[in-house]
């Protein structure tokens, strides 16, 4: 009779046991069952380890723009650089205007060659020129067939020839310039039964002014002789000038 009644008292230690034997397993201590005083403040921590880098932040927003600082002072010159690499050739440009027309450079001229004319009558006294009266060239007109003279127009080196026939007399005769004779010539009269020739020539340097001409030296020796088959005759022209350009310059036509 009393194992009857103990049996409901002993249900619930056994149900209070298992709960409280849950709650243990959990951690998990009833208040009612704390009821100590609160422990001493521990010692702290040591220090922990850096932590990993954050992640970057948003971009702020542009604000307003600043007020523009003063100049700065000039600053020291650099050094010079090196010498860059040659660059690439550059295309060719547009092709200009044509320009005026420039002036011709023409070389100075000056020449002649004249003969006698067939039975010319020679001067018989003398000192006088022989007047050499048919043109063979005189572009420049520098030899006159009325004097006999030739007269320089452009400075320089001139050659002067004269080749005479000689026929049954004999000759001698000089070359001048202006009033000297810078050569001679002499052909002795030997009774040949032909026409025989003395020639001569000479470089003379010339300035403008000068004159040339062939001169008759004794009036017994002028056996200048002309035929259809034989001349006599004076020539000359300018083998190099003395103008600095070595040139005359005329406009083109």
């Amino acid at each position: 009779m009393t194992s009857l009644r103990l049996l409901p008292l002993l249900n619930t230690l056994l149900i209070l046991q298992v709960h409280l034997s849950n709650q243990l397993e959990d951690n998990k201590i009833p208040p009612s069952l704390c009821t100590g005083q609160p422990g001493i403040p521990g010692s702290p921590g040591v220090h922990g380890s850096p932590g990993q880098p954050g992640r970057d932040g948003r971009d702020g927003r542009d604000a307003a723009p600043g007020e523009k600082g003063e100049k700065g002072d000039r600053g020291d010159q650099g050094e010079t650089g090196a010498r860059g690499l040659t660059g690439d050739r550059g295309d060719p440009g547009e092709k200009g205007e044509r320009g005026q027309d420039g002036e011709c450079a023409v070389a100075p001229k000056s020449a002649f060659s004249v003969k006698l004319s067939e039975g010319r009558t020679l001067p018989l006294t003398a000192g006088e020129a022989v007047r050499f009266d048919k043109i063979i060239f005189n572009e420049q007109g520098d030899f006159s067939t009325e004097t006999g003279r030739f007269t320089c127009k452009v400075p320089g080196v001139y050659y002067f020839s004269v080749h005479a026939t000689v026929y049954r007399a004999s000759l001698q005769f000089d070359l001048m310039k202006n009033s000297h004779a810078v050569a001679s010539y002499f052909q002795f009269y030997g009774n040949w039964p032909k026409p025989v020739s003395l020639s001569g020539g000479s470089l003379l340097h010339l300035i403008p002014g000068d004159q040339v001409w062939v001169q008759m030296a004794l009036s017994e020796y002028n056996g200048f002789y002309s035929s259809t088959k034989t001349d006599s005759t004076f020539t000359g022209f300018l083998v190099y000038s003395d103008w600095k350009n070595s040139a005359v310059f005329e406009p083109l036509v």
